[in-house]
């Protein structure tokens, strides 16, 4: 007689939904579905041992398999093979097979999966924080060194997670604009004052935007290849200290090369080259930035935000007196609720006479910081931590540095076929909106769901502080799958990098 198994195992092992019977037997079942739950489960079991679930003899399964026919082998044997892809980014990786058999999860029992103290060699993050963002030069960090900025989400990721920040291998914190040594040294002075001994050593990444994104990805790495177990990934930006501006000279040679000219075209100049080349209209970019503020003013007031932003304390300094005013800052201040395609319409291009891309329909400049705690699978089961996601893998593209916001499209395709997975596979995006014409052309170049894509709005409402800015999207998509629970499985993280390139991230996420 065949097994029963619980929904959450027959939608685990089929795909197929779990609106059927508390115990569901595979002969009742319609019958197009018996032959994959039979090829499912043999398959499922040569993976995993008895003590998964009380499966029947391999023999039976695979007799049960020889004689159900099949009428397109082809895409049956397809369809095995997505599940089995799909059940290895369920699983750990672990460097040893007999781990695997060793096993105690429960299909279906996410819980499980996170005690299971066997498997120790995936990278989880298990605390994921940031400051708010403000507007630079204007808003509410206007007068915050940027040292004060990083100490507070540094301290919170120890805080939170009852952690010894003697325990920490490395802190990488990407940032973008600073000169390499003094933003390095105001690194080292914001680990002090989170409480950071001086054993704990610090180090700055600079890849652009995606700084933040590229320090947690280092800290995965570093974990991954046993250089130490615990690590924090951090981003900071205070673009009012430190503006955009390029000083200094430029090689002559650049000229005979036109790519490496095109590396110093002002990011804005590229905005209005996707636009053009890609016939992105004013329309579609006023109404996605209107989006975005919407989105975000609905998360903010649902405080949707409240348990990943991390509240500063700090001064207002009045220009004209000098008096100083201490304020607390646990909200991003950029965010317009009101806005409306009408209001923006009324806005003049600020990089092309005729051009589409206007301070509406871009990304805020802002002020910010935000850290990711990673470590090893093992450790933060034997320090009780609950995972927030786990770090299945990271991938970096170049394009035409012309059009450098149309690297998502070129890259989350590339990334998530390497992973073994297909857009639909993805229940999330954070997809940073460096400007409008850039991201509506990545949405409508993916084929994206909309309602999957910045639920909680983006960078044209919440702001974009460089090397901050990864740091941000992550910490904003891990509590956004939080919530959702076990029906929000795998995230993507992927923005455009000015000078032409790309970074795709993914997370998996396994909660209680």
């Amino acid at each position: 007689m065949p097994p029963v198994l619980s929904p959450v195992s027959y939608r685990l092992i089929t795909g197929y939904p779990i609106n059927l019977k508390p115990l569901v037997n595979p002969d009742h079942c319609p019958v197009q579905f018996r032959q994959q739950w039979y090829i499912h489960i043999y398959h499922f079991q040569q993976r995993f041992p008895k003590k998964i679930l009380s499966f029947p003899p391999i023999s039976f399964l695979r007799s049960r398999r020889l004689t159900l026919s099949s009428p397109e082998p082809v895409l049956m044997e397809k369809a095995i093979n997505r599940q089995r892809i799909l059940l290895d980014h369920l699983r750990p990786s672990s460097s040893s097979s007999d781990h695997a058999h060793g096993s105690a999860l429960s299909a279906g029992d996410s819980a499980a999966y996170q005690r299971n103290s066997v498997f120790g060699d995936d990278v989880v993050i298990v605390a994921a924080h940031r400051t708010a963002l403000c507007k630079s030069k204007r808003g509410s960090f206007k007068d915050t060194f940027a040292d004060d900025l990083l100490a507070p989400v540094l301290k919170a990721v120890i805080e939170r997670t009852n952690l010894n920040p003697s325990e920490v291998g490395d802190i990488v914190v990407g940032t973008v604009l600073a000169p390499g040594s003094q933003r390095a040294s105001e690194c080292r002075m914001a680990a002090f004052y989170a409480g950071f001994p001086e054993t704990v050593p610090v180090r700055t990444v600079n890849r652009q935007c995606s700084s933040g994104l590229q320090a947690v990805a280092d800290v995965a790495a570093a974990i991954k290849a046993g250089f130490y177990d615990i690590g924090i990934g951090a981003g900071l930006e205070s673009m009012t200290v430190n503006p955009m501006a390029w000083d200094g000279d430029v090689n002559p040679k650049v000229k005979t090369f036109e790519q490496a000219q095109n590396c110093l075209l002002p990011m804005g100049v590229t905005s209005e080259n996707v636009a053009h080349r890609f016939s992105v209209t004013r329309k579609e970019q006023d109404e996605a930035a209107v989006d975005s503020h919407r989105k975000a003013a609905a998360a903010t007031a649902a405080g949707k935000f409240r348990d990943e932003i991390i509240p500063v304390s700090t001064k207002l300094v009045d220009p004209k007196t000098g008096d100083e005013k201490p304020i607390t800052v646990a909200v991003d201040d950029g965010i317009r609720p009101n806005a409306s395609v009408a209001d923006l319409a009324r806005l003049k291009p600020v990089f092309k006479k005729d051009g589409t891309t206007t301070a509406g329909n871009s990304s805020q400049v802002s002020d910010g910081a935000g850290a990711v705690l990673l470590m090893r699978r093992s450790v933060a089961m034997q320090k009780g931590l609950p995972i927030l996601g786990v770090f299945r893998s990271f991938s970096a593209v170049g394009v035409d540095p012309a059009i450098m916001g149309v690297g998502p499209a070129v890259a989350i395709p590339a990334a998530v076929k390497a992973a073994g997975l297909e857009l639909e596979d993805i229940d999330l995006f954070e997809i940073n909106e460096a400007f409008a014409s850039q991201f509506v052309y990545c949405r409508k170049k993916l084929g994206l769901d909309p309602e999957k894509i910045n639920v909680n709005g983006g960078a044209m409402a919440i702001g974009h502080p460089l090397g901050a800015t990864g740091a941000r999207c992550v910490a904003t998509l891990l509590h956004e799958m939080k919530r959702r629970g076990r029906d929000s499985r795998f995230g993507v993280v992927s923005m455009c990098i000015g000078r032409g390139y790309t970074i795709w991230t993914s997370s998996l996420t396994l909660l209680d």
